[in-house]
């Protein structure tokens, strides 16, 4: 078996850093020690370590613990005096999450087996680098078919400089997929506005899109950039599109057209050169044939058409998820959670979160906060409810999930085509019609918004 060199870092003083070096060299551990945090932090952007001993006299500041906390994977081994140490607050939460803590003076047969054991478990836990058909550097989780799907049709998105409608449902990550696009675009390097369409106030609306002058109406005491003209060369995101009242968007349309805007109280056009990428988690067809969306503008938003998938279309992303976002959250409690029991896992994964990835992420979020042990529980995510009430599937509702599944699968690889998904399940159109409105995925008043051949 080839040799792998061993590297252990240690935050110790003089005296127990000349115990350890010959310790360790004997055993085959090569010792990176650091004098103080500045040192520690130095060795940390250098190389990655699996394995480190903290000296516990020595600690306690919030620089050293907040240091200590941002190396997730690393396996920390406490070395600890009695005869100093006096226990605080911040002593114990980060004893909650080392591998293991030795009393001095050191048994070295004890700490060499444990450090061996810890440098093991660190090494498996180091993160791979994110794999090429996913989008991780962009914060953007998952593996599943349905995710990888959707990374691939983000990176065809982002080669073209054309208007980009993003589909799907609350909390589906809609404006991290719009981040992107724009991230592995030529226009990466410039701005990125976001504008909520819901959250403005409709009178201020065009104020805010287009800007004004200085005297423009009351209360308007200097000259205003608006979203658009903020986000020359780059993009403006436009979210929850579909609540844009009717005359905006006659407006909006006009802009996109001629990509000419006059800031309020100003009659000298200002040429626009913005990509524009939409989102809404409101059907836009439907909206268009209801009458309360624009059918000119919905076309002219809608060149390229995507669908962040739902998390329970996801399947395996879940602790993926859950794992990324208890990393991002655990460094706010100062590395005190390591992880997750296994009935909280079960929860996760028996649960269909309908509030998508924000609901994972606000559950995580909340147990990091209130948990008293380094493993979250489902009590903590405050999942117990949803993962009593689980239970054990029946024959029935499992046939039904899995007809259910097998539906949407069709429809997203037909594009929605019904009488081409009818063909691929081998059933008729009128059948899969029924089956459709079994499942509230359709009603008599969509038939006509379902894409059949011409």
């Amino acid at each position: 078996m080839a040799w792998v060199e061993r590297d252990v870092v240690a935050l110790v003083d003089d005296a127990l850093h000349g115990k350890l070096l010959g310790c360790l060299r004997e055993r085959g551990w090569k010792l990176h020690r650091a004098a103080n945090t500045d040192e520690l932090a130095a060795l940390f952007e250098r190389q990655d370590f699996h394995a480190g001993l903290l000296q516990l006299q020595r600690a306690g500041n919030g620089k050293l613990y907040d240091l200590v906390g941002r190396q997730q994977s690393l396996q920390w081994i406490a070395l600890m005096d009695h005869a100093f140490w006096r226990p605080t607050p911040q002593h114990r939460n980060f004893l909650a999450g080392v591998y293991d803590f030795h009393t001095l003076p050191l048994d070295q047969d004890r700490l060499s087996v444990s450090l061996g054991h810890a440098w093991g478990k660190g090494r498996l836990l180091k993160q791979p680098p994110p794999r090429p058909d996913t989008l991780e550097q962009y914060g953007i989780v998952g593996s599943s078919p349905a995710m990888l799907a959707f990374c691939l049709a983000l990176r065809k998105a982002s080669k073209a400089d054309a208007p980009v409608l993003i589909g799907g449902e609350s909390g589906t990550g809609k404006e991290l997929a719009a981040h992107a696009i724009h991230n592995m675009s030529a226009r990466g390097t410039r701005a990125f506005v976001a504008v909520n369409c819901g959250a403005l106030p409709p009178h201020l609306i065009q104020s805010e899109l287009f800007g004004h002058e200085k005297g423009a109406f009351t209360g308007a005491h200097q000259r205003k950039i608006g979203r658009m003209e903020a986000a020359q060369g780059g993009t403006l995101f436009l979210d929850e599109i579909a609540d844009l009242p009717l005359n905006l968007q006659a407006t909006l349309l006009r802009v996109l057209q001629d990509e000419v805007i006059e800031r309020l109280g100003s009659s000298q056009p200002v040429q626009l050169d913005i990509r524009i990428i939409a989102a809404s988690h409101i059907d836009l067809q439907e909206a268009v044939a209801q009458g309360h969306f624009r059918e000119d503008l919905y076309y002219r938003l809608n060149v390229i058409n995507l669908t962040a998938p739902p998390l329970r279309d996801r399947q395996g992303d879940v602790e993926l998820l859950a794992q990324a976002l208890l990393e991002q959250f655990s460094r706010e409690a100062s590395g005190k959670v390591k992880g997750f029991n296994q009935q909280a896992l079960r929860a996760m994964g028996q649960y269909l979160w309908p509030g998508n990835v924000r609901e994972l992420s606000n559950r995580i979020r909340q147990g990091v906060v209130m948990a008293e042990h380094p493993y979250l529980t489902p009590d903590d995510l405050g999942m117990e409810r949803r993962a009593s009430c689980a239970g054990h599937p029946t024959l029935d509702g499992a046939r039904a999930k899995a007809e259910l599944d097998a539906i949407r699968s069709a429809l997203r690889r037909c594009q929605h085509n019904v009488s081409e998904a009818a063909k691929e399940l081998g059933v008729s159109r009128a059948t899969l019609y029924r089956l459709l409105e079994r499942h509230a995925l359709c009603g008599p008043h969509k038939e006509k918004a379902a894409r059949e051949p011409a």
